[in-house]
């Protein structure tokens, strides 16, 4: 591996981070999503570092990184301003490139709306929403219901929180290790034991709780009955709290590679993670049908807020929510190939 494992003190919190290639070249930070760390990036910065510089942090309360609680009021503002003090911190001025992965994705949009002038391209894997996770229900995120029922810390399985809470490594249905090799990827896909280990370590570093991941609960009188809370993760990336909308508004926006995977079980028209497409399988109980809840249609809404701006969307063919995983070489050459 070529990075090198640092931790800076920004003006927010202790931030981890690894750090690869020379920084006489053009800076490229990396920003991961939820339930995983900086680490699910070392493959892809040594593909990365003879020609750029790259800075992959933890963010608050996932991998290394200090744990301190997310503000869900503020949607996914705590983040992105963690990022806008992390850059400060190394010495990143002026406009920078960036990469998004899942929740990461939301956390650029967010950092390019609040701090444009820090924005010069965003590659935005398999990106979440930008009207939030759960809760919507067509391509302009319209709410399903006026307490955005179906979104927020409630919705995470409470039998995952509590192995990933436990530091679990076994292969019952609900561990982190069955989470990783079924839905972060493709089906089919593996990885050598000591990768997938190091892959586990970076989920199981998450902190678990009211403050960070998944956050608190609110019931709802509407199906599936749990609403948005105030802190935590899920809850700041709820459509009550997080509102990315304005990313199209943007003049200039900030040209955007999109890449997804054709498979991606998780920001899906048909995610599995959506409680209104589990309902629509009968996995929940009391589904209220398509006219009432019907499943998020999360590609639809990533490009309708896309549109208007530059972008290129790549879709690959047998690849989950992990391009950069499944299939490295050709996502390092796309990404070269954009920051070029």
């Amino acid at each position: 591996m070529t990075y090198t494992p640092r931790t800076v003190a920004t003006a927010r919190l202790h931030t981890a981070y690894r750090e690869a290639g020379g920084p006489g070249s053009p800076a490229v930070v990396l920003v991961h999503g939820n339930i995983s760390s900086s680490v699910f990036f070392e493959d892809l910065m040594d593909r990365l570092a003879g020609d750029f510089h790259l800075l992959a942090p933890d963010v608050r309360g996932y991998g290394d990184s200090e744990r301190a609680p997310i503000d869900a009021s503020r949607g996914v503002r705590d983040l992105s301003d963690d990022l806008a003090a992390f850059l400060d911190a190394v010495g990143v001025t002026g406009p920078v490139d960036l990469l998004g992965w899942s929740t990461g994705g939301g956390v650029l949009m967010q950092l390019a709306l609040d701090h444009p002038e820090r924005v010069r391209r965003l590659v935005l894997e398999a990106p979440m929403s930008p009207f939030g996770f759960g809760g919507t229900k067509d391509p302009e995120g319209t709410p399903v219901t006026e307490d955005f029922a179906g979104s927020g810390g409630g919705t995470a399985n409470p039998d995952f929180c509590a192995a990933l809470a436990a530091g679990d490594r076994g292969t019952e249905t609900t561990s982190p290790l069955t989470t990783l090799r079924g839905f972060y990827v493709a089906p089919g896909m593996t990885f050598d034991h000591e990768t997938e280990q190091r892959y586990l370590d970076g989920m199981l570093a998450t902190s678990v709780g009211d403050d960070v991941y998944p956050g608190d609960t609110t019931t709802s009188p509407h199906w599936p009955h749990v609403a948005p809370g105030l802190t935590g993760m899920n809850n700041a990336t709820a459509p009550k709290h997080c509102d990315l909308s304005g990313f199209a508004d943007l003049d200039p926006a900030p040209p955007v590679l999109w890449v997804r995977g054709a498979d991606d079980q998780v920001v899906s028209d048909t995610s599995t993670f959506d409680l209104a497409y589990l309902g629509s399988l009968g996995a929940v109980p009391g589904w209220p049908g398509p006219d009432v809840c019907p499943p998020q249609p999360m590609v639809a809404q990533v490009r309708t807020v896309l549109a208007s701006g530059d972008h290129v969307e790549r879709v690959y063919e047998d690849c989950g929510h992990s391009p950069h995983l499944e299939h490295p070489q050709r996502f390092a050459e796309d990404v070269r190939a954009f920051l070029a």
